[in-house]
């Protein structure tokens, strides 16, 4: 029997473009939040962080405690909404919300206690900040060293206003600072790329060298003197547009930081 095109055509595609397709197909709720506000939780606060996989600058979270009388519309994970649309939903985030904060930990705190931990003390950072203080937690597939209930959901920042909206506050804050960097290290194309790794990115890095920003615990980074083309496998195949295409990078070198995590590496 000859196979389905459309089973063909997901062969082809790569595992950071097949889960992009499963985030997009996920439905962003309130579902987790309205299970803890009937149980008698007040403040329930959404956490996440964002460049985890990038090879540049910091990490950077985001908390969020959503107001339950007051629904904000088109919240979703921040990888796969446009840019002006974050920045829209930004702002009705900071005006609407009962409270919200960021935190960041940068590239040298990154070097020294790797960055799945790096990531945990973002977001405690972020939580600690928070005022009124979470009764509950909802976070996106981990837990933090923070006293009080926790709920750990796989793809929350898909399925939960909460993480979406602190997803969307690390992400727009995250691209300013990079933002910022870029005339300062104009070699690396940072406004574009957002740190991650690409094959500009890596072409600059061989020849110029990293900057101080750099993250020198990456592969990608301290490897940047080989006249190889380091770690292809990070490329999670092209997408046309520009908002894919990077949302497909993050995804893939988030997934490999945290099995690299997992491994004790």
């Amino acid at each position: 029997m000859p196979r389905k095109p459309q089973l063909d055509s997901e062969k082809s595609l790569s595992k950071a473009a097949l889960k992009l397709r499963l985030l997009k197909s996920l439905k962003c709720t309130r579902r987790y939040e309205r299970e803890l506000w009937r149980s008698g939780v007040r403040f329930v606060a959404g956490l996440d962080e964002v460049g985890r996989g990038s090879l540049f600058g910091p990490v950077v979270a985001a908390a969020v405690i959503l107001d339950p009388a007051y629904r904000i519309r088109g919240l979703r994970d921040s990888k796969l909404l446009p840019a002006k649309r974050r920045a829209l939903l930004v702002e009705s985030i900071r005006e609407h919300a009962i409270a919200w904060s960021v935190a960041a930990v940068d590239a040298a705190r990154i070097d020294q206690i790797n960055i799945y931990h790096a990531s945990r003390l973002a977001m405690l950072e972020a939580v600690l900040q928070l005022a009124p203080a979470p009764d509950h937690l909802l976070i996106d597939a981990l837990s933090i060293d923070f006293a009080c209930p926790q709920t750990a959901i796989i793809h929350g920042d898909a399925v939960s206003a909460s993480i979406a909206a602190a997803s969307i506050i690390a992400k727009v804050e995250r691209d300013r600072m990079i933002q910022e960097w870029d005339p300062v290290f104009p070699n690396y194309g940072l406004a574009s790329n957002k740190g991650y790794y690409t094959r500009k990115h890596a072409s600059a890095l061989r020849q110029y060298g990293p900057s101080p920003l750099h993250r020198r615990s990456f592969e990608p980074v301290w490897n940047s003197a080989s006249p190889q083309d380091v770690l292809e496998f990070m490329l999670g195949g092209a997408c046309a547009p520009e908002e894919a295409e990077e949302a497909a990078v993050e995804i893939e070198a988030g997934e490999r930081v945290i099995s690299a995590a997992s491994s004790g590496d």
